[in-house]
């Protein structure tokens, strides 16, 4: 009933810069948090963004200063732009957003399919 839809991503050399998008559809009545998670070979997945309905961002202590997550309420939308890349953020890319769902007003968190990022050195 919700779908994400990421975009974005590819193969960057070190200090280049990317734009992930997560795009939500479906059954949506609202979309509370929005965030970016990553997962790097053999790691866990951990956390890099987020931001709330009304634009509180949060970021990693890794990304911070490099990273800049932004929303589109309008278009149901959501962006990272990734600066000064380096080799460690490699990773497969995630996005996950809190929906309350137009069908039961029931919240529930989607992910996307993930989009591979790789920095090159």
């Amino acid at each position: 009933q919700v779908q994400l839809v990421q975009s974005g991503g590819g193969l960057v050399q070190a200090g280049g810069s990317l734009r992930l998008s997560c795009a939500a559809s479906g059954s949506i009545f609202s979309i509370n948090a929005m965030g970016w998670y990553r997962q790097a070979p053999g790691k866990q997945r951990e956390y890099v963004a987020s931001i709330a309905s009304i634009g509180t961002t949060n970021y990693a202590r890794s990304v911070k200063g490099r990273f800049t997550i932004s929303r589109d309420n309008a278009k149901n939308t959501m962006y990272l732009q990734m600066n000064s890349l380096k080799p460690e953020d490699t990773a497969v890319y995630y996005c996950n957003v809190e929906v309350r769902r137009k069908s039961d007003y029931d919240w529930e968190d989607y992910w996307g399919q993930g989009t591979q990022v790789t920095v090159s050195s």
